[in-house]
């Protein structure tokens, strides 16, 4: 894995992450837009201007001061072969002091979906969260029928710790989710998942 300090960037075999730039508007655009009907059951409803250009802008800029102020890490990921983006990928609510803690969010184009690309996105992240921010957990939730998300965070070495009632607004609905973590120095075996 490469990082450099000065500008973000993590590469992995397949995949290069990195923080959204303005000339990123169109390709995110296109392939947020024609993933729609695939990302809209799990994600938060998009506002009427979410694919426009000062949306992408806003983006941007809260990208920018997040990584700067240490409370975020949104990443683009692109395919290392070709430099086309298949999704993002965001280490979010950064927590020091006593938590040391971060929660992911992410979400593939629907073309590059099932082909270990965020697999791969998740294991980068949270090695960096682990070496380089030196959290001590990263946690992620997703609905409970959401079966690929929840495969995927297990296949990623997280771990079912239980569930949050009305959790986050999904699709316009307040919507129960199932919570997962990894633990930087995970001694818990294998749990049961519900």
């Amino acid at each position: 894995m490469l990082l450099v300090r000065r500008k973000l960037k993590i590469e992995t075999e397949r995949l290069s992450l990195r923080p959204p730039v303005h000339a990123d508007f169109r390709e995110w655009s296109e392939l947020r837009r024609i993933s729609r009907n695939y990302l809209t059951p799990w994600e938060p409803s998009w506002a009427p201007d979410h694919l426009s250009r000062k949306a992408f802008t806003n983006r941007v800029y809260w990208a920018q001061r997040s990584v700067a102020g240490g409370s975020a890490v949104p990443l683009m990921i692109f395919r290392r072969s070709d430099d086309v983006l298949v999704g993002a990928i965001t280490l979010d609510n950064i927590r020091r002091g006593p938590a040391q803690s971060g929660t992911l969010g992410y979400w593939t184009g629907q073309s590059f979906a099932r082909q270990g690309y965020m697999r791969e996105a998740i294991g980068a992240v949270v090695h960096y969260a682990f070496s380089q921010l030196e959290l001590s957990r990263v946690e992620a939730a997703c609905l409970p029928e959401n079966r690929a998300s929840r495969g995927l965070l297990e296949s990623s070495g997280f771990k079912y710790e239980g569930v949050a009632q009305s959790y986050l607004q999904i699709n316009g609905r307040w919507r129960t989710h199932v919570l997962y973590a990894s633990l930087r120095s995970d001694r818990r075996g294998k749990t049961d998942v519900g």
